[in-house]
């Protein structure tokens, strides 16, 4: 697969649009991190289609992060969403340290979800148990604003009541092994590039953590000063002329490694 050079863009911070819910127990850690940072690390993901907007794949804690604390401008990736370059996938997430019990009963108390035992094929997530059982979520809604409201009522229980980690697996026994105080697995069905696109442009946002998009070419660890994102003075043309110069320094001093493989990051 030919894997182009990152294209980054310093934009305003108003411009990148989510097509998800931030998540607050991520966000908060990055406010205080970002808050007092002298160089920008890992950029989030965008988009930009042809109507000019740019819509982000991944990073809405970190535009949300960005906004919060009032900069200006926010440095992203651009990437092609149809074009091989990302791979769309789902997280599931691992819901810990609350009470079972507890959890289903608020889950039963939703008003536009209800809760049928087994698999289901138009469910909008199934739960699964250590005790062995799975419980499908159906939402009897008629649009995807509907549909995306109800998901989000549903995420929003355990994200302010419970631990949440995100995860590939969708093999329960996998998941308990890794996380023994577990309360319960959830499981999101896939989605397609136009749902996320939809979810963004209406503002029919997802719950936080259950797109993955996977980038080939991710730019990680790049160390851009931060003063150039909080610099309210230089236009935002010489922002960029100065960080495409940036870059190319950096490809001609040979201080950017491409890595193919998949990888495990130990210091987020």
């Amino acid at each position: 697969m030919h894997v182009p050079p990152p294209d980054l863009r310093i934009i305003p911070v108003d411009a990148p649009q989510p097509h998800e819910e931030h998540d607050s127990q991520r966000s908060q850690p990055l406010i205080n991190k970002i808050r007092y940072a002298e160089f920008i690390t890992n950029p989030p993901i965008v988009t930009h289609t042809e109507d000019d907007q740019y819509i982000i794949l991944d990073g809405a804690n970190r535009c949300f992060t960005f906004a919060a604390l009032e900069f200006p401008y926010i440095l992203v990736q651009v990437v092609s969403y149809f074009g091989g370059q990302v791979e769309l996938n789902t997280w599931n997430h691992v819901v810990s340290h609350w009470n079972a019990d507890e959890f289903m009963e608020q889950v039963d108390a939703l008003e536009d979800v209800e809760m049928l035992e087994g698999q289901h094929k138009h469910a909008i997530a199934h739960v699964c148990l250590p005790n062995g059982s799975m419980i499908a979520l159906n939402a009897p809604v008629q649009s995807v604003h509907e549909r995306n409201a109800a998901l989000r009522d549903f995420v929003r229980i355990y994200q302010q009541n419970a631990t949440l980690n995100r995860t590939p697996l969708t093999e329960p026994a996998e998941v308990w092994k890794l996380f023994p105080e577990a309360t319960a697995l959830v499981i999101f069905p896939g989605y397609r590039p136009n749902d996320i696109i939809e979810a963004a442009r209406y503002e029919a946002y997802l719950p936080p953590g259950i797109s993955r998009h996977v980038v080939h070419g991710r730019a990680l660890q790049l160390n851009y000063p931060a003063a150039a994102l909080k610099d309210k003075t230089e236009p935002l043309e010489a922002k960029n002329a100065n960080l495409k110069r940036w870059l190319t320094d950096k490809l001609l001093n040979r201080q950017v490694r491409y890595y193919a493989e998949a990888t495990y990051q130990f210091n987020e």
